[in-house]
Order: C-alpha cells, then structure tokens, then sequence
C-alpha cells in the first residue's frame, strides 16, 4: 500500500484528523477504484466528493449528452458543455477538482452485457442510474463478483440510499426493489429539485468511502429514505428476501 506523501497529507488533512480515520485509511482510500453508473445529477454529485477526498479512481459510465435541461443539477457540467459527451464533460471537471485521481470516461450505456467485466475491475460501485430494470442488472452482476454496491435514486422531493456487501452476505437491492412494483418514474416526467440529487449522491459518496476504508458504520441491511419536504430521515432495517434469486 503506497503511503501517503508530505503534500497529500496537507491536502487531506480534514478527513486524516478525524478520529479513527487516520493515515491507513487514507492510504486505502487512494488505492481503491470506483465505477459510477450515471453522470446525472447523483453521479455528478457522488464523484466530485470521491474525487475531492482522494480516492485513486474513478470511472464514470454515461452514453448521454449534456443538455442545457441538465445544467439545474448536474454540478459537474457547465454552460460550455451543451452537446458534449457527459462522461467527457465529468471527466474533465473531476480532473480539475483533483488532477491525482485517475479519471476514466466509459460512453456508453450499462447493460447485462458489458456490466459484468466493468464490476470485476472495481472495488466499489455507485448506481446513479435512472430506471429501477438499470440497478437490478448492476445489483445481479455486484453480487455475483462480491463487489461492494451503493444504490442511490432520487425524484421530485424525495431519495434514498441503499448499500449491499455480499461478503457479508447481506441483504441485496431486488430484497427491496421487488416492492417497488411497476413505478419506473423519470425527472424528466416528474421532476427533481437541484439539492435532493446533491444530498442523495453526496451521501452515496460518504457511504462508499466507510465501505472502502472500514470506517464507521455504512447502510448495509438499511434503507435511508430522504424526505426534502421535512427535510427528514428514516431508516428501515431490510432483511433477507428467503425467495430472492440474487442473494439466496
């Protein structure tokens, strides 16, 4: 594990201060790679923070284009990237946040055939998709390669976060999905308010960094629900699904 150089320590010496989390989970941190689904408003959100705490990598995966719709939450994009790729226009704006982390744009759209190789890469994986067909695929293949997950998604005034670790055969994404039933809401028909993204990515990124350095307690068998109205948590325990075909 490569330690932490004089000028990292002073970069992140907010986050090495506090207790418990110290230099070895900093250095873990900076040796670990993350792969997020989506360079929408959670994935822009969830990156910017993995980037500015330090982690060593980072792939964005997108096949979309910035369009100036997007510009209201997507913090990553600016007026200039209007019609560029998103994953480019990310790539770039995370590089000028923290030109140490290894930035990596995937064009493309995840599906059940090319998710699986991009999983067995990465340490970590954000799902910042925007369809519930999305995150059970990403859910399937996380579990199968025992990568480390962190659900997020977020509509009108409301999100939640949701963590899965199958080394500790925990209780995984479709134990809960499958209640969701039909609803497939998009921003698009529903719409979203700018800070519901930003505090649902922002808390995906908080949970991938407890997850990747063993610190703290992360959401796993915990549905985190977000109510902007209220401005509220919940937390509800998740259990097993007996019948889930992913997890049992």
């Amino acid at each position: 594990m490569r330690e932490v150089t004089t000028a990292e320590a002073m970069r992140y010496n907010r986050q090495i201060m506090i207790p418990g989390f110290d230099f070895e989970r900093q250095e873990r941190l900076m040796q670990s790679k993350a792969l997020i689904i989506g360079a929408g408003g959670l994935g822009c959100s969830a990156a910017q923070f993995l980037a500015a705490a330090g982690i060593g990598e980072i792939s964005i995966m997108d096949d979309d284009v910035v369009d100036i719709s997007n510009l209201q939450r997507q913090i990553l994009h600016f007026e200039a990237d209007v019609g560029l790729s998103k994953v480019d226009s990310a790539q770039q704006t995370l590089k000028d946040i923290n030109s140490n982390v290894v930035v990596r744009a995937i064009n493309a759209r995840a599906n059940k055939d090319n998710i699986n190789a991009l999983i067995v890469e990465h340490d970590i994986v954000l799902d910042c998709s925007d369809n519930l067909s999305t995150r059970n695929i990403i859910n399937q293949h996380c579990y199968q390669a025992k990568t480390l997950l962190v659900s997020g998604a977020a509509i009108r005034m409301e999100g939640q976060v949701f963590c899965v670790d199958a080394n500790m055969n925990s209780a995984c994404y479709a134990c809960i999905s499958r209640f969701f039933g039909e609803l497939n809401l998009s921003c698009v028909e529903s719409g979203i308010m700018s800070p519901v993204v930003g505090i649902i990515g922002a808390s995906q990124a908080l949970e991938a960094i407890k997850l990747l350095t063993q610190f703290g307690q992360p959401a796993i068998n915990r549905l985190q629900i977000f109510d902007a109205m209220t401005s509220s948590w919940q937390s509800f325990g998740v259990s097993k699904q007996p019948d889930c075909a992913i997890c049992n």
